[in-house]
């Protein structure tokens, strides 16, 4: 396959060129900028010397419509304009940004502060929750994948509420993010100065993802509900821990709940339920595509703990979407991402 990626220069398209690079059923990778035209990649990036030592490109339609999947690794309301022009035209589309994960446009809008994207595309978008949407997935032209924090906490969460297992009209969700989630712009906020030895709240009850977990939880467990959700800046580079707090159903128990998650991923091979918190940890998703899971019920207030971890440049970005790539080219789910994580 040939691919192409837009906005190769953050955090996420440098994970998609990592795996990417190793991917089977790859042979060519073009790299592709609105404002770098003809500026080796290398020389911006001194570890991929040898390895990926190819100018950036200018942004072309007739360049983009001849790959087999074109991926976009951009900032909001980029892509909103870009891709609706090559939809249909020839390459499967995998966003990573925001733009097309909405279907309410004025959410968009509200959330994100950005003009939507065309109501037609936004329709033909398929949300990429890999493990909750695979048969749509493998059909989709446009693929819209999710955020990083939707990741974490859709994938702990959807089985035990489509069952019917917890309560899903008050859901506490308390999520933590490394660093590099922000990008790789500096800003005050992640300065080293600023953020190291500190923990902090940002977005208080405004981060752009309540809208999409929520219409996620409605799409998939048929459940419509409104979510009190908090994310926080951790002094590290990669990680998400995602804490969700919900009231169990009355007569369930947590072997119950433990058992619900194994039996709605046990053909699934990132997901891997954990049953002893010290096994638990964003250490042991550091690089990979893999989400660990932990469920734990307070007896004493029948309420259930529900703990996620990915990696957020990996299976909340850049994996999740070679992970898509792989199913709408009816390639193992595993194909070019059967890494061990780094751990150290």
């Amino acid at each position: 396959m040939k691919v192409g990626i837009v906005g190769a220069t953050g955090y996420g398209g440098l994970e998609l060129i990592r795996f990417l690079h190793n991917h089977p059923a790859v042979d060519r990778i073009e790299l592709f900028t609105s404002s770098e035209e003809g500026v080796l990649f290398s020389s911006k990036f001194g570890h991929l010397v040898t390895i990926v030592d190819t100018p950036l490109k200018k942004i072309a339609y007739d360049a983009l419509e001849k790959f087999d999947v074109v991926f976009t690794s951009t900032p909001s309301g980029v892509t909103s304009e870009l891709l609706p022009p090559l939809v249909g035209k020839g390459p499967k589309l995998i966003d990573l940004s925001g733009d097309f994960r909405l279907k309410d446009l004025a959410s968009y809008e509200a959330w994100y502060g950005k003009k939507a994207a065309p109501a037609n595309s936004v329709q033909q978008s398929v949300y990429g929750l890999t493990e909750w949407n695979t048969e749509r997935i493998r059909q989709a032209t446009l693929i819209a994948n999710p955020g990083c924090y939707p990741t974490a906490v859709l994938l702990s969460l959807l089985p035990l509420i489509k069952e019917r297992l917890i309560d899903p009209s008050f859901l506490v969700i308390d999520a933590k993010s490394g660093i590099s989630g922000a990008g790789n712009k500096p800003s005050q906020t992640t300065h080293f100065s600023e953020a190291n030895e500190n923990l902090s709240i940002y977005k208080v009850n405004t981060h752009q993802h309540i809208p999409e977990i929520e219409q996620a939880l409605s799409m998939f467990a048929h459940v419509d509900t409104t979510i009190t959700f908090n994310t926080h800046l951790i002094p590290m580079t990669r990680g998400i821990l995602a804490t969700s707090y919900a009231s169990v159903m009355p007569g369930i128990t947590e072997a119950q709940l433990i058992a619900c998650l194994k039996t709605a991923y046990e053909k699934h091979p990132f997901l891997r339920i954990v049953t002893d918190a010290n096994s638990l940890g964003t250490n042991r998703v550091k690089g990979s595509n893999y989400c660990d899971i932990l469920v734990n019920v307070d007896a004493r207030t029948n309420r259930a703990t529900i703990v996620s971890v990915i990696d957020n440049l990996v299976k909340g970005a850049a994996g999740q979407a070679i992970q898509n790539m792989n199913v709408q080219f009816d390639l193992p789910q595993t194909t070019g991402l059967d890494v061990v994580p780094f751990f150290i």
